[in-house]
């Protein structure tokens, strides 16, 4: 999953409470994203492997994974105001991906898990 958002918008505490749920991080505050064999495919610049950054504790390190197929981006720069919302692409390095906005609700992070786990229906 990529997360994008401007500065301050949440990306490194919503990567966070999905490790904490056992997602594993490819990259923090900036990636590398290419499409291969039709596919976006994520990594993480050398320069910042291993590293998140938690707001008001500092760089934490953490296990990454070296690459991962981009296959779902969440924009927290939009914030979604219906109940059930159209489904919404956006394109990553030439391929098109399956994009949600940002939910002012405690379930949006177990709802992103779910989404990643087994998908969305129409």
């Amino acid at each position: 999953m990529l997360i994008l958002g401007p500065s301050g918008s949440g990306k490194s505490a919503l990567a966070l409470q999905l490790m904490a749920l056992g997602c594993t991080l490819v990259a923090d505050d900036g990636v590398r994203v290419e499409a291969r064999g039709g596919q976006a495919l994520a990594s993480a610049p050398e320069a910042i492997r291993g590293m998140i950054e938690a707001r008001g504790v500092g760089l934490l390190a953490a296990e990454t994974a070296p690459a991962a197929a981009v296959v779902l981006a969440v924009d927290l720069s939009q914030e979604e105001t219906e109940r059930l919302p159209p489904h919404r692409d956006i394109v990553i390095a030439e391929c098109v991906v399956p994009v949600l906005h940002r939910v002012e609700s405690v379930h949006f992070v177990a709802a992103i898990l779910q989404y990643l786990k087994a998908g969305r229906r129409a």
